[in-house]
């Protein structure tokens, strides 16, 4: 049975309001705000009836999307209607552009009741559909990858649904490490150009004597060492798209070329005159402020209005840490296939790390790092010896035993003694430098133990040797 609250006033509500909804809905009445928000916190509600002075109390300036707001804060879908006198319709009707589903005025009739609510649902139903054709919009293996509990990066993976079919430039804005090559490749896939070409270009690595013969082309003996003529980068990415990373660093003279190719379409190889038409779509990408570079005549302002078309901010990965178990994810299964390894998971100690860690290297410092720990490890967990000691806070204690109470008894036993097995045996061979009969001896144990030992946690002895 769904369930409907009604917020009254205290004054209007004095007759019986059930009589206005359907039998099937159970309704709830609450007098003030603040109860209601306190009702809906202990109970889900699938739609509010609100009168309107509740909803003013204390407001200045009309900004009911603020009155609205700690209700959706509970519960983002939560449907909203207000109730009202005829004579502020005109008021119901900024709460609806704030926001709210729809209005009611007093004396409420039940068939307007039943008419909103059907409506409702219509809409929920239509929503519903929306979102699972959008879902499908993504190509499957690109579903993972966006993956996010993020309010930023939703907001960026919704402009990139948005943009990607047109053929609009578009500027990704992020720190180096977010992952904009990755996005700019999955905005290509996406498009109508995806069985064209695809070139990527990182400005920031070619000389700045080379660039413009690699993004234009040259003519034959335009400069020394020019033996024959070269096609550039747009004339082989005509009617697809261009990838050009770490735009801010291009010289002024290539910042000209650029202007005329996405003012006009075409390019004109060095040394040459004719004017070549190029279908290219462009996606820059920059991890520095281009408005500041313009606003310093570091970069041109007319090629910055011309690539700022429609930017795209990319949180950096310290402001998206609830998505980092999802690249952990990601990674390991890419990992487990590239190195042949059948690792499973990930020690919980690790994890917490992540999760303080600042990632000043972003993505990909967490793709590198979880690459070197695969390498390493050889347990079917990854646990923080694999790790470099800088990613866990001072004070925290590496070598911890995992205890998964999750398992059977027996089974957790043994996981704990194989782990303390291996931490101690690393320990050991690195205080005496992997010299065998040293470590038996403090060990306490024979060499050929200790030999037995190593075998079965994959140690070997000259990694210690230094």
């Amino acid at each position: 049975m769904q369930s409907i609250l009604v917020v009254t006033s205290g004054v209007r509500f004095e007759d019986s309001i059930e009589s206005c909804f359907p039998e099937e809905y159970r309704v709830d009445k609450i007098n003030g705000r603040e109860k209601a928000i306190k009702a809906l916190q202990k109970k889900r509600y699938d739609y509010i009836f609100i009168d309107i002075d509740i909803l003013s109390r204390g407001l200045t300036g009309n900004d009911y999307k603020k009155s609205l707001q700690p209700f959706w804060d509970i519960y983002p879908l939560l449907q909203i209607v207000v109730i009202t006198p005829k004579d502020k319709t005109m008021e119901a009707v900024k709460v609806v552009r704030s926001g709210a589903y729809n209005y009611l005025t007093y004396p409420i009739d039940p068939t307007e009741v039943h008419h909103v609510i059907e409506d409702i649902k219509e809409y929920q139903i239509l929503k519903s559909e929306l979102d699972y054709l959008r879902d499908v919009f993504w190509k499957e293996d690109v579903q993972e990858i966006l993956k996010t509990n993020n309010l930023a990066m939703s907001a960026v993976v919704n402009k990139i649904r948005s943009v990607s079919p047109t053929k609009t430039t578009i500027l990704l804005v992020g720190e180096t490490g977010t992952g904009k090559s990755v996005l700019a490749r999955i905005i290509h896939r996406h498009s109508n150009r995806e069985n064209a070409q695809f070139i990527s270009v990182h400005c920031g690595a070619i000389p700045d004597t080379l660039l413009e013969s690699e993004l234009f082309g040259h003519e034959k003996g335009a400069f020394t060492g020019a033996i024959r003529r070269k096609p550039g980068k747009f004339e082989i990415a005509k009617g697809g798209t261009i990838f050009l990373d770490e735009i801010g660093t291009i010289s002024p003279a290539a910042q000209i070329k650029l202007l005329q190719v996405l003012q006009d379409g075409t390019v004109s190889r060095v040394g040459g005159d004719d004017l070549i038409e190029t279908n290219t779509r462009v996606i820059a990408a920059t991890n520095t402020d281009l408005k500041k570079m313009v606003e310093n005549d570091l970069f041109r302002k007319d090629l910055y209005y011309r690539l700022n078309v429609f930017p795209i901010e990319i949180p950096p990965l310290r402001e998206r840490k609830d998505d980092i178990p999802f690249f952990v994810e990601i990674f390991l299964k890419r990992l487990n296939k590239e190195l042949q390894k059948d690792i499973h998971g990930i020690h919980p100690h690790v994890l917490d790390a992540f999760m303080q860690y600042s990632w000043p290297g972003n993505i990909r410092e967490l793709e590198n790092l979880m690459e070197r720990a695969c390498i390493l490890e050889n347990t079917d967990i990854l646990t923080p010896e694999s790790f470099p000691n800088e990613i866990f806070q001072k004070g925290q204690v590496s070598t911890d035993l995992l205890i998964n109470a999750v398992l059977p008894i027996m089974e957790a036993r043994h996981r704990v003694v194989e782990d303390f097995e291996r931490k101690y045996l690393k320990a050991l061979l690195t205080r005496h430098k992997g010299r065998i009969s040293k470590s038996a001896e403090e060990a306490a144990i024979t060499t050929r133990q200790l030999n037995k030992l190593m075998l079965k946690h994959g140690i070997r002895k000259e990694e210690y040797k230094h």
